[in-house]
Order: C-alpha cells, then structure tokens, then sequence
C-alpha cells in the first residue's frame, strides 16, 4: 500500500485534489481511499488530505503519518506543519513553490518543485494549482498515467466545460515542468 498527504490551507483545492487522483487511480484498476482531516474549519487554515492506493482493498482508516508521498499546494506551510518530517525515506515530494520558497534539504527524498499558481494564472486566470500538481505527481512519481488523470479531470469537470480544457492544459504542463 502507499500513502500520500496533502498539505494545503482550506479552500485551496486539497480535497478534490485526493479525489482526482483516487479516481485516475481507480481508472488503473487500483483501489483508492481518499479522506480529508480538518483542523479549525475555516476558510485559509492548514489543513491535509490523504490517499491510500492499493492493488487490493483498503481497509484501514486511520490519518496518514508517514506517507510515501508528499505534494505540497500551500509552501507556506512547509515550516509550520513540518511537512518533510515525517515523509518515509526514498519518499517523494511535489512542491508548488513561490518566491523565497525555502525546501528543507534531505539526501533520502526526491523533490519535485514547480511555479504550480504561476502556471494555474497562466492558464486557468486563478491560482488554484491542484490540477498542476497532479500533473507534476504523475511525472514525478510513475505511480499514475497522465492519461488516467486527465480522464478524471474530465470526469470531474464535465459539467462546467469553460474550465475543463484549461484544467486538462494545466495538468499536461504540470507534467511537462517535471
């Protein structure tokens, strides 16, 4: 089984970010469990999804303590919520990075790192870097196709077709920056 968690402040994507990646990994013939964990639940707090993935059924339902992946949609909270301590060793980060973004240094972990809002402006015209980020994690990692994320990109959005072209163009470039 492997584990992701999903560091993000609340309204910025993290949930449907687990979701997107559950679904791209279900399009795999891969089981999936998805599952947000709030703090203060207000709009702009730190908060985490998570995500297990399996060739067998999920059964435990615990919180994600030492994932085999990272991806990090907020760098502001690299700090505060100590995002790389407890990532496993040959684990793997997807960072979104900004200006004056400090990533802690560790010899065990592969880091990926992008301008994901930057190329959210870009494209989307709003700095939701969720869709980049999958992108990025397909690339970085080989655990998904970017095929199967696309599909559950479009799968998500089909009901709002003005977003979902530039979601599926945000996802290729997220893959394409790696």
């Amino acid at each position: 089984m492997k584990e992701i968690k999903i560091f993000a402040r609340a309204g910025q994507g993290a949930i449907t970010t687990a979701a997107i990646l559950g679904e791209a990994l279900f399009h795999e013939n891969k089981f999936s469990y998805a599952f947000p964990h709030f703090g203060a639940a207000r709009m702009g707090a730190p908060m985490n999804a998570f995500l297990r993935f399996d060739q067998k059924p999920i059964r435990l339902r615990s919180q994600i303590y030492n994932p085999d992946y990272i991806i990090i949609i907020d760098p502001t909270l690299i700090e505060s919520e100590k995002c790389f301590d407890n990532l496993k060793n040959q684990g793997k980060a997807v960072v979104a990075l900004r200006e004056n973004t400090k990533i802690p240094s560790r010899d065990d972990i592969t880091i990926s790192s992008l301008p994901a809002e930057q190329i959210a402006l870009d494209i989307i015209g709003k700095p939701f870097a969720n869709t980049i980020l999958l992108g990025a994690f397909a690339k970085a990692t080989g655990e998904v196709k970017l095929d199967s994320i696309t599909k559950a990109v479009g799968e998500r959005f089909k009901n709002k077709p003005e977003i979902l072209e530039k979601n599926i163009e945000a996802v290729k470039k997220g893959y394409s920056s790696v």
